[in-house]
Parts: structure tokens; C-alpha cells; sequence
């Protein structure tokens, strides 16, 4: 028995954004390696990398995900 199972086609409503492509979707297209969603509507997925942008800056700025010793200028340490 197949854990997974492998989509034909997408479902119709469910959007992502391709990042191999730089293209909106209807469904799943692409590899899930090569894409952000699924986003509810056409709009959001084609605001997906903005949107990763924006996230990112949040995260990278909220104290409860830094402890105090990661080096300023974000390098990680080996």
C-alpha cells in the first residue's frame, strides 16, 4: 500500500506560485521543490514572494527568535 499518492492534476481554486518558472498555477504543475502555495486565491500567489519577503523581515526582527548570542550581521555559527 502507497503511503503517498501521486496528484494528476490539481484541484481547481487551489493557486501556487512557481518559483522555477517565476508563473501563477492553478493547481500543482510543478515539482512541490519548485513551488510556494497553495494560496486561496490568484492574487495571493502572485504576491507569494512579496509576501516571503515580508514574512522574513518579521522574523528576522522579532527578539523571541534570537537569544542573544547569534552574531550581528546574521552568519551562522559552525
Amino acid at each position: 500500500m502507497a503511503l503517498f499518492r501521486k496528484r494528476a492534476a490539481g484541484k481547481a481554486g487551489e493557486w501556487y506560485y512557481c518559483l522555477q518558472h517565476g508563473k501563477v498555477e492553478e493547481g500543482p504543475e510543478c515539482p512541490a521543490k519548485d513551488r510556494m502555495g497553495p494560496y486561496p486565491t490568484r492574487g495571493e500567489a502572485e504576491h507569494a514572494m512579496e509576501t516571503a519577503r515580508e514574512r522574513n523581515a518579521e522574523w528576522e526582527t522579532d527578539p523571541r527568535w534570537h537569544d542573544g548570542d547569534a552574531p550581528p550581521d546574521g552568519a551562522r555559527r559552525a
